[in-house]
């Protein structure tokens, strides 16, 4: 027997690791995401936030599974601290799962961590077609799952139904909110913003009441997104996700580059220059979060054309907008039509949320049945109270030490005379932690 082996308890469950700030703002699919494990999976699972730093008890378990929630990988710094990094590379026995988001970018880097970490499975928003472009083509990962930005949860089903307002009495028309994306991104980037300012320019002069926006300012979260999407008749839409995915961390580098130089040039300029060869060439869109959401606050849709990961069909679960506008009259006479509406929204109901085939205790079901066909079992558990105490161990200092921490970073926006109280004080409190579960890969 391996001597060192004996210094660590073995556990027969799933140990989760995810990242949240407690400060930062945030859409909530992510938070239902993380908590979806815990919630629905038959194995016992184990929950750690990097946000708050290593656990001292956590050097002295070994977990059958390990899950890299994708919560932990921002493009430019996994929020892995190097204790944590440390674990997983001396957890040689654990079968490891990565989560990946926002896979277009920083693909070398992501690449080198599933090496590094000798990663044993992936979720993926690549098609399967592609994976031989991607995952196949730079790392030995044996295990290959394609998956969707996220489900449906009991807390959205149970906000749409506080929030819900029948058709007459939701005072917007035509509601969106969007951002402007970077064009390294490709087309697919520029639809998000393209949808909202293209409908503005041919709706205007109509008598509809709109809001319909892509500033970083307007953007909503929590209850009060959940009151805006109820307040609406029907919502625009895209594809979540991109149209360039950059394997070789080429042509976001090149574009900056190019900005750089020259602030004025345009999206079409770049495009002929650096990212025709790219556009498409690795297919990354998919349904995404809202429009589960609005589907189950049933808000009628007016989709640009697209897959929609086969799940959403127009004019069946939504009204379809040709890219290029050449149909939007006919758009805005099916928008204005509330029976067909009606049709639209309640078809998506049905098929999107009344029947939980898209619901997260179906997608946990699907991740517990992969790791029973790598033989692992989901059973009665000796050591439980005592994992959860050794995990449990300093968690109110880890805490403290985190909120400080982002207290600290957030105080340079503060009034001077605030940034004086808070810098000694966050000092005396961090003292011994300099790092939390932030500072990480970069």
């Amino acid at each position: 027997m391996n001597t060192q082996k004996s210094n660590y308890e073995m556990v027969k469950g799933i140990l989760l690791l995810y990242h949240r700030c407690s400060i930062e703002q945030d859409a909530a699919a992510v938070t239902e995401h993380i908590e979806a494990f815990s919630r629905h999976s038959r194995f016992r699972v184990w929950s750690v936030n990097t946000e708050e730093g290593f656990p001292a008890g956590l050097a002295l378990l070994r977990f059958d599974v390990i899950i890299l929630h994708y919560s932990l990988f921002a493009g430019w710094c996994y929020f892995l601290n190097q204790q944590f990094e440390d674990y997983l590379t001396a957890s040689s026995s654990s079968y490891k799962i990565a989560f990946y988001q926002d896979e277009y970018r920083y693909c070398r880097k992501r690449f080198d961590f599933v090496n590094q970490q000798k990663l044993d499975c992936i979720y993926t928003l690549v098609k399967p077609e592609n994976f031989k472009d991607t995952y196949l083509k730079y790392t030995p990962v044996k295990k290959l799952v394609c998956t969707i930005p996220g489900y449906v949860g009991n807390s959205l089903i149970d906000s749409a139904k506080r929030f819900y307002k029948p058709d007459r009495d939701r005072t917007i028309d035509v509601g969106y909110r969007g951002r402007q994306l970077e064009f390294f991104m490709g087309k697919g980037g520029q639809e998000k913003s393209a949808i909202a300012s293209g409908f503005l320019d041919r709706a205007g002069k109509l008598k509809l009441k709109l809001d319909v926006t892509c500033t970083e300012a307007k953007r909503l979260y929590g209850k009060d997104w959940h009151s805006f999407l109820a307040g609406c008749k029907v919502f625009l839409g895209v594809e979540t996700g991109v149209s360039i995915f950059d394997t070789e961390d080429v042509v976001r580098e090149e574009c900056e580059r190019i900005l750089a130089a020259n602030p004025a040039t345009t999206f079409d300029e770049i495009f002929e220059q650096v990212l025709a060869p790219w556009e498409n060439k690795i297919y990354y869109r998919t349904i995404g979060p809202r429009h589960f959401e609005a589907a189950a606050f049933r808000v009628c849709q007016i989709l640009f054309e697209g897959e929609y990961s086969g799940v959403l069909q127009p004019m069946v679960h939504y009204i379809p907008l040709k890219k290029d506008f050449s149909n939007f009259d006919n758009v805005i006479r099916l928008l204005s039509d509330r029976a067909i509406r009606e049709e639209l929204t309640e078809n998506a109901y049905r098929d999107l949320i009344a029947s939980g085939r898209y619901s997260y205790a179906r997608f946990i079901e699907g991740v517990d049945k992969e790791l029973e066909e790598q033989g692992f079992k989901a059973v009665p558990l000796s050591n439980e109270d005592r994992v959860s105490a050794l995990l449990a161990l300093g968690s109110w200092s880890r805490k403290v030490k985190a909120s400080v921490w982002n207290l600290r970073y957030y105080g340079k926006f503060l009034p001077v005379p605030l940034r004086g109280l808070l810098r000694p004080l966050s000092r005396r409190l961090l003292h011994g932690n300099t790092d939390a579960g932030r500072s990480g890969t970069s």
